[in-house]
């Protein structure tokens, strides 16, 4: 009795020979995947990495890793990033979130204006008051009136009181002791506390027109074109001449829209967001496709270089779109504001010649003359 009667499936010679050409050809690990259960089949394709495809086209065909993550595919692979650093532009939306440091200073404090201070005169206690300090920066006392307070520290202050109090006391014995201080730093936390809401200490905000974010207590930051660490780095060094104790962390919240725009011969011409890198293909398909008489292999993209000016290519993209090359060097990436045009192809432009000179032109004067054929219908006929 045979093995094939006995209920034994022989080995398929095919398979395993294939199996084993695979492995000189792509390596164990093509195959790997390429004979799972999930994917019982070798896939060939091209990958587009390995040299110009385009000299031999689809002859260069070879085993893949097609189906890698086998039922999973779904997925896909993780990716590259976009880019290599983000770069802020205008109309995206940032996150400053604000964060005490309460490392030490490096230099004596010095007193500001708002805060809490207490006069002690051992010489007289009569003369002992808790003051805060006026919006001009100073502090009134008895006997000797109003005393510069703000921009000295604490030592500085007493030697100066010191020095107008011996006017009536031989040894006034002047004693400073801040109680409220750092109110800059108080109020900048004021401004961005949004404890009672989304919780955290935070602010919002756009980048402008002219490339700026308004933050609090330093005004406007230049942060069009920087990262996100360069800002970082900028707005610290501005908020440390300001106020003394607080780090931000900028965060991107939101993009500026991305948008690209398709016009000429496509279903549905207009603009389209771009949601994620956009090829010229993909363009073309949110546009609904090309229409009968495209001109595919002249399609025109514009676009605008970092100052403005105009930048254009022509492309051929047949061989994209009939799969006629299995890496189309016409099939580029696109970017925000580019405009694709697909033309008409010249017996389309010549068949809307015809329709405009004769039809609503000569036979629109002369209607007794026998109608003209359009070129674009005749293949109904």
């Amino acid at each position: 009795m045979t093995s094939q009667r006995m209920g034994i499936r022989q080995p398929n010679v095919l398979v395993w020979g294939l199996g084993i050409m695979l492995c000189f050809l792509g390596g164990a690990q093509a195959i790997a995947q390429a004979l799972g259960p999930a994917a019982p089949y070798p896939i060939y394709g091209i990958d587009c990495v390995h040299g110009n495809c385009n000299d031999s086209g689809w002859k260069a065909m070879g085993p893949v890793d097609w189906q890698r993550f086998g039922q999973g595919e779904y997925i896909g692979p993780h990716r590259d990033p976009h880019v290599p650093e983000y770069r802020l532009r205008v109309d995206d939306q940032i996150d400053f979130v604000y964060r005490i440091t309460r490392n030490q200073m490096p230099n004596s404090y010095k007193l500001n204006i708002g805060d809490q201070i207490r006069i002690e005169v051992f010489a007289d206690e009569a003369l002992n008051r808790d003051l805060i300090i006026l919006p001009d920066g100073t502090i009134v006392l008895l006997l000797v009136g109003e005393v510069q307070a703000a921009g000295f520290t604490a030592e500085q202050l007493r030697d100066n009181i010191e020095t107008l109090y011996k006017k009536y006391y031989n040894t006034p014995n002047v004693a400073v002791t801040p109680l409220a201080v750092n109110t800059k730093l108080e109020d900048l936390r004021a401004t961005v506390d949004a404890r009672a809401g989304q919780g955290g200490q935070f602010f919002t905000t756009r980048v402008t027109p002219d490339g700026t974010v308004a933050l609090p207590a330093i005004g406007n930051l230049p942060v069009n074109g920087l990262t996100l660490a360069e800002i970082k780095r900028e707005a610290d060094a501005r908020y440390d001449e300001v106020v003394y104790g607080i780090e931000v962390t900028p965060v991107l919240l939101q993009r500026a829209p991305r948008f690209v725009y398709v016009v000429g011969e496509v279903a549905n011409p207009g603009r389209f967001e771009m949601e994620s890198p956009m090829t010229l293909t993909q363009a073309i398909a949110m546009a609904g496709g090309w229409n009968v008489g495209a001109n595919l292999n002249q399609v025109v993209v514009f676009r605008r270089g970092d100052d403005w000016r105009l930048i254009a290519t022509m492309l051929d993209i047949r061989g994209a779109l009939y799969g006629k090359q299995p890496c189309p060097s016409d099939e580029i990436w696109l970017r925000d504001t580019d405009i694709v045009i697909v033309p008409k192809s010249p017996i389309l432009e010549a068949d809307e010649f015809i329709e405009l000179v004769f039809t609503r032109g000569i036979y629109g004067v002369l209607p007794e003359l026998p109608t003209a054929v359009s070129f674009s219908t005749m293949g109904a006929l």
